[in-house]
């Protein structure tokens, strides 16, 4: 059973030979020259496994699922074709030769390659002192321990596989994020831009203190961008120290995910913020509007007192003549 879900792992790593973390049923076709089954065979037994139907294979579904397919092949071939007396006897002579020959280190080395612990283990020392340990002391528990290095090790590569994809999304994600607050710190500078321009050529000197509070605004969005970009680093920091930490991982994800909302939250926080400091430019243009028709009111009444007074100096003017 131990080799039967070793050899489940080798299958599942030819299938995802891009390292998906997932199988689909074009992915299984890559097995037809490692087995004696046709793709239509095959494809049945990926339908079989897909018990959800989802389209693919977690590799927890696909080792379990597929070793159950190989113990079962196995036991139908036993079944059908039964050993000789001397058929028996040879096997055993040879496996009994080949266990008093083998070496411990090419065991446990074999052992290590099946379950793919050099992916998820760096340093397989203390695994090894363990099995070695049993093995001379306690044959019995051996297989045991294999069978729970199997559990464990098949719940590390998971694990892994559900990091990646977490690391995946979250690089993703931040540069979204950067790529939406570049635009909107383009466009805030842009119409920062103009509107200065246009306070210039109005009334400089009244829009002077709106242009600086402008201006502390904006580099207080700076700031926040710079804030938002150590975040960043140190989320990928976090990243990082994740593959050297395994145990952690599902801690370290749920701080990552904490953080990811974090930045969603100064992300809204930021875009709120230059909501209001338009809605302010919008104010101050209304302002400037309102400023020029009271210039052109008090031109037009000074015109028309200057009028009335031009009238009357002349209506007095012809009753002196």
């Amino acid at each position: 059973e131990l080799t039967v879900l070793g050899k489940a792992q080798e299958f599942f790593q030819i299938c995802d030979l891009e390292g998906k973390g997932f199988v689909t049923c074009q992915d299984m076709q890559r097995l037809h020259p490692e087995l004696p089954l046709s793709l239509e065979e095959l494809e049945k037994v990926f339908v079989t496994l897909d018990a959800d139907g989802n389209g693919s294979l977690t590799p927890k579904e696909f080792i379990t699922g597929f070793s159950q397919f190989l113990l079962e092949q196995i036991a139908l071939k036993n079944d059908m074709v039964p050993p000789s007396e001397g058929e028996t006897a040879g096997p055993v002579r040879c496996e009994e030769t080949m266990s008093g020959d083998e070496d411990e280190e090419f065991q446990f080395s074999n052992l290590m390659d099946r379950l793919g612990a050099k992916k998820v283990l760096d340093d397989e020392s203390d695994v090894k002192q363990l099995w070695l340990q049993l093995r001379k002391e306690e044959p019995h528990l051996l297989s045991s321990f294999e069978e729970f290095l199997v559990r464990i090790f098949s719940q590390l590569q998971e694990a892994d596989n559900e990091k990646n994809e977490l690391e995946c999304a979250l690089k993703k994600k931040i540069a979204a994020y950067d790529e939406e607050i570049q635009h909107l710190y383009e466009e805030m500078e842009q119409q920062i831009k103009k509107e200065k321009e246009q306070f210039l050529l109005k009334d400089t000197e009244r829009f002077q203190s709106y242009s600086q509070e402008l201006e502390c605004k904006l580099l207080s969005k700076e700031q926040e961008l710079e804030q938002l970009v150590q975040k960043q680093k140190r989320l990928e920091h976090q990243c990082t120290e994740l593959l050297s930490g395994k145990e952690e991982t599902k801690v370290e994800n749920t701080k990552l995910k904490l953080t990811n909302q974090e930045l969603l939250r100064d992300l809204e926080r930021t875009s709120h913020e230059l909501n209001l400091a338009q809605k302010q430019l919008q104010v101050l243009q209304e302002e400037a509007s309102r400023l020029s028709e009271e210039k052109e009111m008090e031109v037009y009444w000074v015109t028309e007192t200057l009028q009335r007074e031009k009238s009357g100096l002349l209506k007095q003017l012809d009753f002196l003549r």
